[in-house]
């Protein structure tokens, strides 16, 4: 906000030099005379007096002077009273009166440039004070809001705005906050209900190693001499370690759950406003990058699902075609089977063996293709999890060198 009210106070100075500029130039022309039509035609017509050639006939050719009129002893007593400007010339020593009209003078000028100045100054102020209530003031108010979503604050207040400049970017703050409180709260929760599952389960582990701890010391030192005992005890033993092996099923289980939470709303889209968000998210981006783009054409319908979601598992699907592709081309193409449309992503460059390839939609999994780009491994399986979710699937098939992974909706 300082920076903005020094802003306009140098705009009011530049603004304020610019009048006093202007006025001073129209000042000092008047001062000077130099522009004044009149004083030329005054001196013209006293040329022409001077050489006889003077007749009133000959102001008819003159714009500003009126009248010219000589002193004499009949109008000295009425020749300096006249009811227009005049100015007095003495030629041959004799004095001359030119009325003239100064329909030209500058004062008129002068005043339109004063009334376009004012007009100018008027608007630049009242934009200035539209820029600060508009757009500065509702910005400074939410300007450290990703600082502190940042820094983990979450219940910071958003005040509603009727900004028409940031009212739908406040929306979204909000709604990027409430979010991140809800994942928040449920990594919390998931983190919890894990910890108390890894100590319920150590709890349990515990007394069946302690059974089988206890009978290996006594078969060691030799303390049962039966067969048949040392058999029930190797009975026991068994017994345990399939208990043991129940709970290490349990927590692999546990680990293949749902860990993410995904949320979709059921509903339905057109297959237009998904293609064409995708289309202005990676045309530019592409372009930069110099890879090879199409989207091949396609015959809108209406799809089940969850149009926002379906955007993510596109973006999921062409960002791994940008990561892991050779960057020389990637392409969507569609195809209808039965009540099912099939949305294809190929990309060039794929080096997976068949046995990875049934694997890539698995949590943390990553292909030998990796190299050195980062990822959690996560990306296709959120796809698949939000396909399932609507209703939909997904899978992959190679051939050559490409990939495509196509997405499957149902159609409406």
């Amino acid at each position: 906000m300082k920076s903005f009210s020094k802003l306009c106070i140098t705009v009011m100075m530049v603004m304020l030099a610019l009048w006093i500029g202007v006025n001073g130039i129209f000042i000092n022309t008047d001062k000077g005379g130099g522009s004044r039509p009149y004083r030329v035609e005054a001196e013209r017509i006293a040329a022409e007096i001077k050489t006889g050639s003077y007749s009133e006939e000959s102001l008819e050719k003159y714009q500003s002077i009126s009248h010219v009129e000589q002193l004499s002893e009949e109008n000295q007593d009425r020749f300096y009273e006249a009811d227009s400007d005049y100015l007095v010339k003495i030629i041959d020593g004799n004095i001359y009166r030119f009325d003239y009209v100064s329909s030209s003078d500058q004062s008129v000028g002068l005043l339109a440039v004063n009334g376009c100045l004012a007009t100018i100054i008027v608007f630049v102020i009242v934009l200035l004070i539209i820029l600060r209530n508009q757009i500065i003031q509702p910005f400074e108010q939410i300007r450290d809001i990703p600082f502190e979503l940042a820094k983990g604050n979450l219940t910071i207040p958003l005040k509603e705005t009727k900004s028409k400049y940031f009212g739908r970017f406040t929306w979204g703050l909000d709604l990027l906050r409430e979010r991140l409180e809800q994942q928040k709260e449920s990594e919390l929760k998931l983190q919890k209900e894990h910890k108390t599952f890894v100590l319920s389960l150590s709890h349990d582990i515990k007394t069946p190693l302690g059974v089988i701890a206890l009978y290996a010391k006594a078969l060691e030192k030799g303390l049962y001499q039966d067969e048949e005992k040392k058999h029930r005890i190797a009975c026991q033993i068994n017994e345990k370690c399939d208990e043991i092996k129940g709970y290490v099923d349990e927590i692999i289980r546990a680990s293949k759950d749902d860990f993410l939470n995904l949320e979709v709303k059921e509903g339905e889209f057109y297959l237009s406003e998904v293609i064409d968000q995708i289309d202005a998210f990676y045309t530019d981006k592409l372009d930069l990058l110099k890879i090879g783009f199409a989207i091949q054409p396609f015959s809108n319908c209406i799809l089940k699902g969850d149009a926002d979601r379906a955007i993510e598992v596109l973006q999921n699907i062409m960002e791994n075609a940008i990561k892991y592709g050779d960057g020389t081309h990637i392409d969507i193409s569609f195809e209808t089977e039965e009540d099912s449309l099939l949305i294809c992503v190929r990309n060039s460059g794929c080096h997976l063996s068949e046995n990875e390839l049934t694997h890539i939609f698995d949590s943390f999994w990553r292909g030998s293709n990796v190299g050195s780009n980062s990822g959690s491994g996560l990306g296709l399986y959120i796809c698949r999890q939000l396909m399932h979710k609507m209703s939909g699937d997904i899978f992959a098939m190679t051939k050559d060198d490409t990939i495509t992974i196509c997405v499957v909706f149902g159609m409406a």
